[in-house]
């Protein structure tokens, strides 16, 4: 019985333990939605291999996907339901921040940089993956390093936050470049092939995919310097601090369990769908850093 002068919290307390729900997971928004029309939205890549696209069944695969599948189960298991409708909208760079803050996707399942500006929008899981942004060339250009992009044309893909990092390395090395804008990474790649563009920078790991993917792989190379890294994630939204704590749960069970490991083996060390290339990328000590203490920090 709860006496007359209990303190308010003291009831909100046991009104949730009454209905058997997590305190934190009660208080969400969006796992009310997800309750009240019986279904979750993931939002996902079309071409971010290996994090999200379409496979040779045209459904969206890939590690973002796998991990979200995750989060689906874990929904589920706060829900107390058996079952929970998945469905699944397509975003790109430029509309997958606008998809998620409206309500049309729940999670964005891709291959999206948390960033301090971006975190004034939505919010990022623990980091799902470490990049590094990198230039791929031709394999028979005659730029062998950065510099030799000076007075040519480059691309990046339009809505990718490494324009910024380019553009101040370009600033800051004063070269004479000209950037053009592909509306995705595959359009990115065809620019590069078809000699519209002489280099293209993107993070390595979506350019190695790109690439084992591409018709003829040998026919581009990535050249040797790195930048800063950068950390992945899943997007939930900004004013839903509970549900990145589901979703944060989820990833994290994986990663204790040693589960994640083997999603990393499958996705980067195997043969992967549509054409069963290998990207042939172990992972690396900041990843194995961040398995081990999963954080969503923006430094390492």
């Amino acid at each position: 019985m709860i006496r007359k002068h209990a303190p308010p919290l003291a009831i909100a307390a046991l009104s949730l333990a009454l209905l058997d729900i997590p305190a934190a997971q009660a208080a969400s928004q969006t796992l009310e939605k997800i309750k009240e029309v019986g279904k979750v939205t993931f939002g996902y890549r079309e071409a971010s291999i290996p994090f999200a696209y379409l496979g040779a069944d045209q459904k969206p695969t890939g590690l973002s996907l796998d991990l979200c599948s995750a989060v689906a189960d874990r929904i589920k298991a706060v829900l107390k339901r058996s079952a929970l409708q998945i469905d699944y909208v397509p975003v790109n760079a430029s509309n997958r921040i606008p998809l998620l803050q409206n309500g049309t996707i729940d999670v964005e399942c891709g291959s999206t940089t948390n960033t301090a500006e971006r975190q004034k929008q939505v919010s990022f899981s623990v980091a799902t993956y470490v990049a590094s942004p990198r230039w791929l060339v031709s394999a028979s250009s005659q730029v062998m390093e950065p510099k030799g992009i000076d007075g040519q044309t480059v691309v990046i893909t339009q809505g990718s936050l490494n324009f910024a990092v380019a553009r101040k390395f370009l600033d800051d090395q004063k070269l004479n470049v000209t950037i053009v804008q592909a509306k995705d990474h595959a359009e990115s790649l065809l620019m590069l092939g078809t000699g519209r563009a002489v280099a293209w920078f993107e993070d390595d790991i979506l350019l190695a995919g790109l690439v084992a993917n591409a018709s003829d792989p040998k026919a581009f190379r990535m050249l040797a310097t790195t930048y800063a890294p950068s950390y992945y994630g899943l997007m939930t939204r900004g004013e839903d601090p509970e549900f990145k704590a589901l979703v944060d749960t989820a990833i994290k069970e994986k990663m204790a369990s040693g589960a994640f490991d083997k999603l990393y083996a499958k996705w980067f060390e195997s043969p992967i769908p549509p054409k069963g290339q290998n990207l042939q990328l172990p992972m690396s000590e900041a990843m194995k850093a961040r398995v081990t203490s999963p954080s969503d920090a923006l430094v390492p």
